[in-house]
């Protein structure tokens, strides 16, 4: 009966631990929008400061060209990110059954200890 008790604690444990990564993999992607805005208003900033907004230019700025590189590697991150999360999802139901058939098989067995 203890083998089934420490199942349940186990299960239990890796419910968290899945909802714990599918959060943080939430807030990095979260973090690297907010950047890539950011960096979007600097190009902004930067293009009509110059009066140049054709990155093709070859006057274009420097730094708007940086930030526009970043920019888009953060757009890249973040398609990663999604594709992580939804296979982040896709393991946490299936813990999320495992521990609900290890509770079941708990309950069943501690019914089954008070009729006896």
């Amino acid at each position: 009966m203890k083998s089934r008790e420490s199942l349940v604690r186990l299960k239990e444990f890796q419910v968290k631990e899945k909802q714990r990564q599918l959060s943080q993999l939430q807030m990095m992607m979260a973090e690297f929008d907010r950047m890539s805005k950011e960096l979007e208003q600097q190009i902004a900033f930067e293009e009509k400061k110059s009066g140049i907004s054709d990155p093709a230019h070859f006057a274009y700025p420097t730094f708007a060209k940086a930030a526009r590189q970043r920019a888009e590697n953060l757009h890249v991150s973040i398609r990663e990110l999604k594709v992580q999360q939804d296979a982040a999802e896709l393991a946490l139901e299936e813990v999320k059954a495992e521990f609900a058939r290890a509770s079941a098989l708990e309950e069943r067995d501690g019914s089954a200890r008070a009729r006896a």
